[in-house]
């Protein structure tokens, strides 16, 4: 795909996002517990902090019935990487970062890409082939590249933002799976 398609792809995902208003996560992070309660050997889990317009998971670690042994990574931009650090409570560990994102505040533990068995990540679309559309810096394609060949990688968004087909390049990294709802 050109990058001038893929970043018309880009526009018409954002007008979705824009166009469809409120969004409630519920019924998508339910589906995500499913799937998480389905495998017991998971401990750590890469989550992210919400964008307007993608899935929140707030909510998620009170569906797990696996949830005292999970440990919960969210990412931090460091130059042109995203880096893990390990979050127990939220609303004091992060603080506004990159791009306006919460991110981890410094000084919290470090968790390298290899201890990560599932990584949750947000797009703004998606294909049932888990090709993903991201936000058009590389930060999830740059860091997937170097996960365990065994770590889950999991797409995550709204129904309004599957598409047919996503054309993926050589750096694209490609999803596992894709919920939505």
């Amino acid at each position: 795909m050109k990058s001038s398609e893929k970043q018309n792809l880009r526009n018409e995902l954002r007008q979705r996002i824009r166009d469809a208003g409120p969004l409630c996560s519920d019924g998508v992070v339910r589906k995500i517990a499913d799937h998480l309660n389905a495998d017991g050997t998971i401990q750590t889990i890469a989550v992210y902090a919400a964008l307007p317009g993608e899935v929140s998971l707030a909510g998620l670690g009170s569906l797990l019935g696996q949830k005292d042994c999970v440990k919960w990574v969210f990412p931090k931009v460091v130059g042109e990487r995203l880096k893990f650090f390990q979050i127990r409570d939220p609303d004091i560990d992060m603080e506004r970062g990159a791009f306006g994102i919460m991110e981890p505040k410094d000084g919290l533990e470090e968790v390298g890409i290899a201890q990560i068995d599932v990584f949750l990540c947000p797009g703004l679309g998606f294909d049932t082939r888990g090709g993903r559309v991201g936000r058009g810096k590389g930060f999830y394609d740059r860091m997937l590249s170097g996960a365990r060949p065994d770590a889950i990688k999991l797409g995550v968004c709204f129904t309004f933002q599957l598409v047919d087909q996503v054309v993926m390049e050589p750096h694209d990294i490609r999803m596992d799976h894709v919920i939505s709802g």
